[in-house]
Formats: C-alpha cells, structure tokens, sequence
C-alpha cells in the first residue's frame, strides 16, 4: 500500500519542538521579511510566514516597500537590517518587480542572518557540507524521507529541475546523504527513461501534471515540489498524482507534502540564526 508522506503533520511535530527551544531563550528572535509591491501571491506567503512565527514563538517584523522603489533604496534597507542587533533573520520575499537584480538583493543580505539559505556563503558552505543555514524546501525535502525512515544512503536518485532554490541544492543534500544522483530537466532526452531509473525521484520543474506512471518505477519513492491552480481551482503538482499513487511505495501530496516542510525549515533556520545572534 503506498504512503503518503504527510508534510503537515511532520511540520507540526518540528514546529512543537521549536517552540519549546524558543520558549528556552533568553532574548526575542525577530524574523523581519521584506516586501516590495503588491503581487498578491506573496502577501499570501507572508501571512502564512507570520502565522508560523507566531505559533513558535518568533517575533515578525513586516517591512513593506513600494514597488517603485529603487534598488539602492531596498540595499539600503537591508544594510539596516543587517545592522540591528534585535533582528536575527532576514527574507525578501521573492520575485521582486522587474529592474531589481535579486541576485544582487540576496548577496546584500548578512550570510549569518539569511534564512532562506540563497545567500552565496551559505550555498558554497552547504556543497563543503559545512554548518550553513540550508535552503528551506531542500532541507525540508531530506528531512522528509529521514523521518519517514526511507533510506537514501546508496539508493538511486534522480531529480527533474536545476534551480537554485530547489533542484541544485537538493541533489547536493541528498549526494551529501550518499545517494547517487541524476540531475535533469525539461529539456532532458528521454526524460521518462532517466526517471524510471529513480528509486527517489525529486520532481521541481514547474510543469503540471510533467510527470505520470509511464515515468516511475514500481516502488519508486516521489517527492513533488511543484505547486500549480487547475482550470477548476484545485492545487496540483509536477506530478500527476492520481495516476502515480497505486505504482509507488510512497508519494508526498499537493497540497500537504513538501510545502509545509519548507515553513518549518524556514522556523528552524531562524532559530538557528537566533542561537547564534544570542
């Protein structure tokens, strides 16, 4: 019978568990997350980041910019933010409006008090397998398996998607677990065929529905980061699920699976920072 990787229900249980070692500190951690304009997909992420803090424990400071702002005006905004000792944590919500280099955005954040894990520190820090605060939906993918007791040490992986947010840095996690990885994309030749070989197939393409039973192996283990609206309204992933459920061992749904695993790595990386900043 497949399982079904219950991304809720882990995060609940890290996120009881962070709130008991936030209770144990003696200063306020403070996440400050920054918006700039209006796009109404992150105000949605926003609220749900500020819900999370509080259910932990964990001060939010919301800082919201115009999006007509200019990119010295947001650096400058970060240089501040750097600089306040009461703010531990530091996340420009992402994407930013056109003619802002978020690139250069990121690297402006202080490595020690960047939570998302994007800052180039962190990244090489995490390929050296040093301490480092990992990408939240990367760590939260590990963290996922491990805690559902699947083995990754020798196992065949194969990841469909190179971003850096999600598909560079969780091949890396999961090579740094001994698994041995395939990375691949959309444009990959005979992408079915790559996959099938997957024991643990990692799919963050953005492409709905991509992937369905002709593209695993019976057994196979598939974690879906992609999140998606269908013409009725209803969330999907990468992976069309009601197709690959009854050919697996175990699948995460959309929704419920790996998103909340992200908020609750999110939580533990500015708890992190916080021990830190104490």
């Amino acid at each position: 019978m497949t399982k079904i990787l219950d991304g809720k229900a882990l995060s609940t249980s890290i996120m009881k568990k962070l709130k008991s070692a936030v209770a144990q500190q003696k200063r306020l951690i403070t996440l400050a997350v920054v918006q700039v304009g209006d796009d109404p997909a992150s105000t949605v992420y926003i609220r749900n980041k500020h819900k999370a803090c509080e259910a932990v424990g964990i001060r939010s400071l919301h800082i919201h910019l115009d999006g007509e702002i200019t990119s010295g005006s947001l650096l400058d905004t970060i240089h501040t933010l750097n600089s306040r000792k009461d703010v531990d944590g530091i996340l420009v919500q992402l994407p930013l409006p056109y003619g802002i280099d978020e690139g250069e955005v990121i690297r402006a954040i202080d490595p020690a008090k960047d939570v998302d894990g994007f800052h180039p520190v962190n990244v090489g820090r995490m390929m050296l397998a040093d301490d480092c605060l990992l990408p939240c939906t990367p760590a939260g993918i590990i963290e996922l398996l491990k805690s559902n007791g699947i083995e990754i040490n020798g196992k065949e992986c194969v990841v469909v998607g190179r971003s850096n947010i999600v598909g560079k840095p969780v091949a890396q996690l999961l090579l740094q677990e001994h698994g041995t990885v395939t990375q691949c994309h959309s444009r990959t030749r005979n992408l079915a065929e790559v996959c099938r070989r997957a024991d643990i197939l990692v799919v963050a393409v953005g492409i709905a529905h991509l992937i369905n039973a002709d593209f695993v192996k019976p057994g196979a283990v598939v974690i879906d980061v992609g999140i998606h609206r269908t013409s009725d309204n209803k969330l999907c992933g990468d992976v069309d699920f009601d197709s690959v459920k009854d050919k697996v061992s175990a699948i995460t749904p959309v929704p419920g699976g790996v998103g909340p695993m992200t908020i609750a790595m999110l939580m533990q990386n500015c708890v992190k920072a916080g021990h830190r900043g104490s």
